[in-house]
Parts: structure tokens; C-alpha cells; sequence
């Protein structure tokens, strides 16, 4: 099926949007974009077989992120979303700033830190909001950076959360010792301060988590995944930029490739997308 689908790609010049992640959590993102915007042409590669990205280095991140990004350009994809805030934060400026002039200079490549910083200041009334992510995230700062700039009278709070990633890809994450696990970073969090009354999951594994999250911290504190922000700023930026937007394809479809053996990878990622998955290999 997705060898059909490239082949009609190369045969009616379809160009997707591109959508890239090191794991499986970006087909949440991918979801929620597809429900906001079903008439685009899509591709997501999963770079299963090197995730986590989360305690790799910048320099191994960006040179990681870099060759996805390239992959997706050869695909025939003029726009790719790293949906993978990972990578968002250690890889997208320099791609965007030294990259990208060099490989195309029309295509773009976005991420979901910023998309996510922009409405968070609209969310807390507290004025006091919670981050879990990967150890990469939280210690790259991206998320203080950002929210610096678009609402800089916002008390962040930051947490990282190693053992979650590994927990949700194998579905562990309801057994006792997962929740455990899982109880205590959010424990941690909060005892960071009391006024807390937004969390954003700054990772985009971490949605298949936002039922159990909300049990734990109760009615007044909101749990907040970035898919449906990142699809609804993705719609405004089409919007916005007409000249990108006409040259997407538009039939609906949607292609898959892992560096994982695609049968692992299909397994795993019909959970994530919430639909079948059928992929094809690719690895560098």
C-alpha cells in the first residue's frame, strides 16, 4: 500500500507535507493534523531504530534531524514539521538558518516548540505553567526562551521525564511500577510550586498519557498536548503564506516510513495513530 502510494506520488507529482519524529509520538501530531486539515497529502518517517533522542547530544540531534529532513525534501515534501520537540530544540534553528538557504530555498522546516509557546500564555491563569519533556527539552530551555518573547510575565516550571518515552513505546505504562513512575515526576513537578494550574506535554509521546495525567492532578489543573495546537497554527501559517500552500497536494493520502523493521514499527505506531499502519523501511 504505501509503495502504491509513493509510486502515484511520483506519477502525479504530489508534493506532502512532510512530518518527522524520532519515535512514534509524532503520529499523534501527524492525527491531529489530519483531522484539522484531511485534504493535504502527508509522509511521517519515525527514526525508531536511533530514538530516543531525548539524552543524545545537540551535535548527534541536529546531524540526525538533519538527514530526516533531507529524506522528507527527496520525498517531494516542500514542508516538513518536526514533530518532535527534541529535535525542535536542538536542531531547528541551525537547519532553518544554515541549512535550509543551501538545500532549498523555498522549502521550510517547523517545529512545535514555538506553536506551543504562543498560546500557553492564553491558557494559565495562574500565570504559573508546568513543562514534563525529555531531558533534552527541559535542558535546552527552549520552552523559557520562547515564552520569554510572547508572554514574558509567565513563571515556568520544568520537569524532565527520562523514564516515560520507553514506558509509553513498550506500553508500560499502566502497570504498577510504570505508574509509579509516572506519579512521582508529576509529584515533582507540582512541589516545584503550588500556583501550577496548566501542564504542557512537551513531548508528543506523551499524549497517550493525558487521561492517566489528569486522574493525577485533578479538575483544576489542565492537561495540554501539543497536536491539535501545533494543527491549528499549521492551518494559520497555510493561511498565511498562500505561496507554500499552493504547492501542497491535496488528495488525502498519507505515506509511512521507519528505520525500524516496519513490522515493529506498524505494531507500535496503529496505537500512536490510532488507525492501521502499514510502512516502508528507510535508513541512512
Amino acid at each position: 500500500m504505501v509503495a502504491l502510494f509513493l509510486l502515484a506520488l511520483i506519477e502525479m507529482e504530489r508534493t506532502p507535507i512532510g512530518v518527522f519524529d524520532s519515535g512514534y509520538g509524532g503520529l499523534t501530531v501527524l492525527s491531529a493534523i489530519r483531522a484539522q486539515l484531511p485534504q493535504y497529502d502527508f509522509i511521517y518517517f519515525g527514526d525508531n531504530a536511533r530514538a530516543p533522542y531525548g539524552n543524545r547530544s545537540f551535535d548527534v540531534v541536529y546531524e540526525f534531524t538533519l538527514e530526516a529532513v533531507k529524506f522528507l525534501f527527496e520525498q517531494g515534501c516542500p514542508l516538513v514539521i518536526l514533530a518532535c520537540n527534541t529535535a525542535s530544540a536542538k536542531a531547528l534553528r541551525t537547519i532553518q538558518q544554515k541549512d535550509l538557504p543551501a538545500l532549498s530555498s523555498s522549502n521550510r522546516v517547523l517545529g512545535v516548540i514555538r506553536p506551543s509557546t504562543e498560546v500557553l500564555g492564553e491558557l494559565t491563569h495562574s500565570k504559573h505553567v508546568g513543562i514534563l519533556g525529555t531531558q533534552g527539552t527541559i535542558n535546552s530551555n527552549s520552552y523559557p526562551i520562547e515564552l520569554a518573547k510572547f508572554a514574558p510575565d509567565i513563571e515556568v516550571h520544568q520537569h524532565a521525564c527520562p523514564m516515560w518515552v520507553p514506558l509509553i513505546e513498550n506500553q508500560q505504562y499502566e502497570h504498577p511500577a510504570g505508574k509509579q513512575f509516572i506519579l512521582e515526576d508529576v509529584q515533582q513537578l507540582l512541589s516545584t510550586n503550588e500556583q501550577i494550574d496548566t501542564i504542557l506535554l512537551a513531548c508528543t509521546h506523551y499524549p497517550v498519557l493525558q487521561e492517566q495525567l489528569q486522574q493525577l492532578v485533578g479538575p483544576n489543573i489542565q492537561i495540554v498536548p501539543q497536536g491539535p495546537i501545533v494543527a491549528e497554527k499549521l492551518a494559520v501559517y497555510l493561511d498565511a503564506h498562500p505561496e507554500m500552500e499552493q504547492r501542497l497536494s491535496k488528495n488525502g493520502e498519507v505515506g509511512f516510513f521507519t528505520s525500524e523493521t516496519p513490522v515493529v514499527f506498524n505494531q507500535k505506531a496503529s496505537h500512536f495513530f490510532g488507525q492501521k499502519v502499514e510502512a516502508e523501511h528507510h535508513s541512512f
